[in-house]
């Protein structure tokens, strides 16, 4: 934010192509004019891979077999819902949570769609019991197709998890698809939440700008966590650049005392 101060006598201040004038028996208050700040980032994910790595300790405990019924799933290659008997799975956390995982039959078999939950399981049990304990099921197609969250789930495409775990950064895409899932319901149109994104007068990403109600949420907590409680995985430079562009938000997530298990 910038302030201008105007001067006794006769003055001609040029500030981004506006030019205010004033004569020697006029003071005027200038109107405060706020510049136009691009955000650091694109997207907050491909940041640092190591905000959670897969050495990290997991709160899976064991998956057990369904069988096979009918469910609803969303499916990003036809960008629309499929009902199928995908193969079922209960995944059980060490923090009473569980999820069933939905494993699309084109997998052909028990035993390649079993290595899919597996997998899975062990990777999403890495993540805080508050971005958990609103995902009930979780869907898993083959394709490159983006993760989704939200619906009380996550969604996985396989070849897009390949690429995301050949860059490191299985986990904090989930954490951002889990920000969506268990935190956007009750805190993207939040009084406090709208409070702190005009108070830091910046977004993380452009991603956040462009969608401000969809996307920033899970593109600032991911950031929040790195900072709050992997600040010693992170460069001082992407620590600094964090705490100046969003410190309200930062505040807001604190005072939430969410449950950061297995993370803190």
């Amino acid at each position: 934010m910038y302030f201008m101060r105007i001067c006794k006598g006769t003055c001609v201040v040029t500030l981004m192509l506006f030019v205010i004038s004033c004569d020697n028996d006029d003071e005027r208050n200038v109107p405060t004019v706020k510049p136009v700040v691009s955000p650091p980032f694109n997207g907050t994910i491909f940041l640092d891979p190591d905000i959670i790595t897969d050495s990290d300790y997991s709160t899976f405990i064991s998956l057990s077999y369904l069988g096979q019924d009918f469910r609803t799933m969303f499916d990003r290659r036809v960008n629309d819902w499929i009902t199928i008997t995908p193969f079922l799975f209960n995944a059980t956390f060490d923090d009473d949570l569980s999820i069933e995982i939905q494993v699309n039959s084109e997998f052909q078999n028990l035993d390649a769609a079993e290595i899919e939950a597996l997998k899975f399981a062990r990777v999403i049990g890495r993540l805080p019991t508050a971005l958990r304990k609103d995902v009930e099921t979780v869907w898993i197609h083959k394709g490159t197709q983006p993760f989704g969250g939200g619906n009380n789930n996550l969604l996985i495409h396989t070849g897009q998890a390949t690429l995301y775990d050949n860059d490191g950064i299985l986990e904090e895409t989930f954490v951002h698809e889990a920000s969506h899932t268990s935190l956007d319901a009750g805190h993207s149109t939040s009084i406090g939440w709208i409070s702190a994104q005009k108070s830091d007068g910046n977004f993380i990403s452009t991603y956040a700008r462009d969608n401000p109600t969809r996307e920033d949420i899970a593109e600032s907590f991911l950031l929040y966590l790195a900072v709050e409680y992997r600040s010693d995985r992170i460069s001082e430079s992407l620590k600094t650049t964090i705490l100046e562009t969003m410190p309200n938000r930062s505040i807001y997530f604190k005072n939430l005392d969410l449950d950061m298990y297995p993370i803190e």
